[in-house]
């Protein structure tokens, strides 16, 4: 049985990786903050994170301090594979402009954080949250995915 550490740097080493980051880069990226060394020591579980550090790093990816955090239920899956839908592209939607987009953005960070998938590149919405954000925005279920197509912020191949 894994130790306590030891889940918490699972958790990290999930979140860095989804980032698509390295030990040296996230040092590189934190300015010095973040020594690869030491990251990589509490990946392994071999030291413990402050709660202030846990704290700074949580920020430094841009999730919420609980998602850095084993689930109290291990054996359940971290992030829900994608069934149907359409992919968006998160940097694409980051361009948007407009009461719309606030609505878009918010919905979309919703389901990252309950999927708990923070690779901050593309984000499959399935047919039920497609249903809902169009729902949300007043529009229908395929006008609404036409519009997000148009818009450009679908993924390739979607």
């Amino acid at each position: 049985m894994p130790t306590y550490n030891e889940m918490v740097g699972k958790r990290l080493r999930s979140i860095r990786k989804q980032r698509g980051l390295s030990l040296q880069d996230v040092q590189r990226l934190s300015e010095q903050e973040f020594k690869a060394a030491v990251l990589g020591a509490y990946e392994r579980g071999e030291r413990s994170l402050s709660l202030p550090r846990l704290q700074r790093l949580a920020g430094f990816y841009g999730v919420p301090v609980g998602q850095l955090l084993p689930s109290e239920d291990s054996d359940t899956p971290t992030v829900a594979p994608p069934s149907g839908g359409l992919t968006i592209d998160l940097n694409r939607v980051e361009t948007l402009s407009g009461q719309d987009s606030i609505v878009v953005e918010r919905f979309l960070r919703g389901i990252q954080m309950l999927r708990q998938d923070f690779n901050g590149k593309v984000l499959t919405i399935r047919s039920n949250d497609l249903r809902t954000l169009a729902m949300l925005l007043d529009q229908s279920e395929g006008g609404f995915a036409e519009r997000l197509t148009d818009l450009g912020v679908t993924a390739e191949g979607t």
